[in-house]
This record gives structure tokens, sequence and C-alpha cells, in this order.
């Protein structure tokens, strides 16, 4: 049988564990920002590819059709990667110190920090 978490525990896992979308946007706007993004990247390189090619039409000799595919390779291929969510611990921090500057240093914000920093097993910057 599983040991028994106390809550103390769980509060220290919940902050390393859960995460939260520290970009800015709606957590549920992914679903749709991500596909669009991937779509935006991939239109851009082909537009160049044929931006390129289309230089390269006309006559039949070797030195436009060389131009041509140096043209389409000479861009970098647009990338759009996606990154993972950062943890709560760190979120619950950045906050916690934003608003103990705020306040000089001192009351019950910094309190708190000092409080978080040791659950999370951290230095005080």
């Amino acid at each position: 049988m599983p040991r028994r978490r106390s809550p103390q525990e769980k509060k220290a896992l919940s902050y390393a564990r859960d995460r939260r979308n520290g970009y800015g946007e709606n957590d549920k706007s992914s679903r749709r920002n991500i596909p669009l993004s991937k779509r935006i990247a991939r239109r851009a390189d082909r537009r160049v590819a044929a931006t390129a090619l289309a230089a390269g039409r006309g006559g039949a000799d070797a030195d436009s059709g060389a131009a041509a595919q140096e043209g389409a390779e000479r861009r970098r291929p647009g990338v759009w990667r996606k990154w993972p969510d950062g943890p709560l611990g760190v979120y619950v921090e950045c906050g916690l110190e934003r608003r103990a500057r705020a306040e000089g240093g001192k009351g019950r914000n910094a309190d708190h920090l000092g409080r978080l920093r040791a659950r999370l097993r951290r230095p005080d910057r």
C-alpha cells in the first residue's frame, strides 16, 4: 500500500510538477495558434521557393536554373518550435519577487517569498 503524503509534500510536488503558461496567452488558444504558426512558417518557405523558381523560368540555360536553385536554398527554412510551460513554483516565485520589490523588500510578500524558496530549496537571491 502506498505511503500517504503530507500536505507539505503535496504542495512541494504541486510546485514542481504543475505547469503554467508563461507566454502570456490563454492556454486554450494554443490549440488554434500552434497549428497556425506552423502553417505560417511553411507558407513562407513555399513562397520563397516559388519566387526563386519563377525567376529561373524562361530560357532553358544552365545558369538560370543554377541561380534559381541557389536562390531557393539560400534562405534558411522558417522553423517554428514549441516550448514547454514553466513549473508553477517558478511562476509563483516571480510574482512574489515582483510584489516584494514593490513593497521595498519587507512585508508579507517578502516573508512569503522566503518561505517559498525554503520549500523549493532555493537560495535567497
